[in-house]
């Protein structure tokens, strides 16, 4: 599906929601899209590999840091486990690190900023929950467009019925 953010806010209006621009690019796709699966964690991805490695189909993880950029929640090597199982991109509210391999995994990825330091690992945090900053609220089962110009949710697929 080729699109591009502005289009789709002219097109849809305020059927969509637009996040506020926040957000830099770190994964070598520009542009994505799909479904979204959720996660809230806070500077612990624990969680975060578990769902990466789960079949993606062509879903977005829209992963809830709380925007900690204290310590990142997704690598090189957790961004390769996603690629490898079908996702078609990661929006993490927080940071990520290995930005060299992050380039080099055809995902998108778009996030705060870096930071060398791993987080924790000790699975705390929730999946599937309504999440929720820079200005736009996303639950599982939304849409969600991703490309340079920025982010832009819908409550349905196109041409799907609400979630």
């Amino acid at each position: 599906m080729t699109f591009n953010t502005p289009d789709l806010c002219d097109e849809l209006g305020d059927a969509v929601q637009v996040a506020e621009p926040v957000f830099r690019d770190f994964g070598s796709a520009r542009s994505f899209s799909g479904e979204v699966e959720t996660l809230r964690v806070f500077e612990d991805n624990a969680l975060v590999r578990t769902l990466l490695e789960t079949p993606g189909r062509a879903r977005v993880l829209v992963v809830d840091g709380g925007g900690s950029i204290r310590t990142a929640l997704v690598g090189g090597k957790l961004a390769a486990l996603a690629a490898e199982n079908g996702w078609t991109g990661i929006v993490v509210y927080g940071a990520v690190r290995d930005l060299a391999e992050l380039r080099s995994v055809s995902i998108g990825i778009k996030a705060l900023a870096p930071c060398p330091r791993k987080s924790g690992k000790t699975g705390s945090g929730e999946r599937g929950v309504q999440v929720g900053f820079a200005g736009v609220i996303m639950r599982r089962g939304n849409f969600i467009w991703a490309d340079e110009d920025g982010l832009v949710i819908a409550e349905r697929a196109p041409g799907g019925s609400a979630r």
